[in-house]
């Protein structure tokens, strides 16, 4: 059980936008050592995010069996060569906070891993978890665009802060994670302190690859920009509390997401949409 394996987790709102796309562009050039899957249209890794969302929401036996075959479905179709492995998808963390009612800091992560890393040492893999982590306060307040992006939320910022005052910081996560995963077998990466323009190199030399060859990979032509303009979040978050189907809620956020500057206008008083 000697195989790399680096499975990072997220969390959420941590630059893994940019994160996956230089693991991308950078794999051709290390083709012949490295192996990165993100979670790519059509591909095992999709069904996996979303069934750590679902086991976090509900941990019960069905979803964790779904879990399990989610997982194993990824690791069938890695090539048994020999090769380091990166596995890439913010949703293994389980719901951020404001998805589905969770005010909690991941609280199902542990158990994610008490599934996932026996599956994958099976395999013959030796894996190690990565975690990306943000400052808080500038976290929080990217998390609640986020859920009010993506997730129907529709409460205030200040609402948000509000429910979630009593998240404890990143250290209890990752000495819960070390609890459930072993100990050496979880890295936590702060955003503040890597490369911005080259934000995979952190998971890469967890994977073993050395670091000459990283030091030759080129940097991103230019970085992610995710979030919304503060107008736009907040037309989303008052459409939020309309009772909509969520079909069409989500046609009309992915509609504001490509007509921002229809928003960037004064956002109006409370009570007017």
């Amino acid at each position: 059980m000697d195989r790399p394996l680096v499975l990072h987790v997220g969390v959420q709102k941590t630059g893994t936008t940019s994160l996956q796309r230089f693991l991308r562009l950078s794999q051709p050039a290390l083709s012949d050592a490295l192996i990165v899957r993100t979670p790519e249209a059509g591909t095992p890794m999709r069904p996996l995010g979303r069934a750590a969302i679902a086991f976090s929401l509900s941990p019960g036996e069905t979803e964790g069996a779904t879990l399990d075959a989610a997982f194993g479905a990824v690791l069938d179709g890695i090539p048994d060569d020999g090769r380091a492995v990166i596995l890439s998808h913010e949703n293994l963390a389980g719901a951020m906070p404001g998805n589905g009612g969770e005010t909690r800091l991941f609280p199902a992560l542990p158990a994610i891993l008490s599934r996932l890393l026996p599956l994958a040492e099976a395999r013959g893999f030796a894996p190690v978890v990565a975690v990306c982590t943000r400052r808080m306060q500038t976290w929080l307040p990217s998390v609640w665009a986020q859920a009010v992006r993506t997730d129907g939320y529709s409460g205030t910022l200040e609402t948000f802060r509000a429910e979630t005052r009593d998240l404890p910081g990143w250290g209890d996560l990752i000495r819960r994670l070390e609890a459930a995963a072993g100990p050496g077998r979880v890295a936590r990466l702060r955003l503040e302190e890597g490369d911005p323009d080259r934000p995979g190199l952190a998971l890469m030399a967890l994977a073993g690859l050395p670091e000459a060859r990283l030091a030759a990979l080129p940097p991103l032509a230019e970085r992610a920009m995710e979030r919304l303009s503060p107008g736009a979040t907040e037309f989303l978050r008052r459409l939020n509390g309309l009772a909509l189907n969520p079909h069409a809620r989500d046609r009309v956020a992915d509609l504001v997401a490509r007509s921002q500057p229809l928003f960037t206008a004064h956002v109006p008083s409370e009570g007017t949409l």
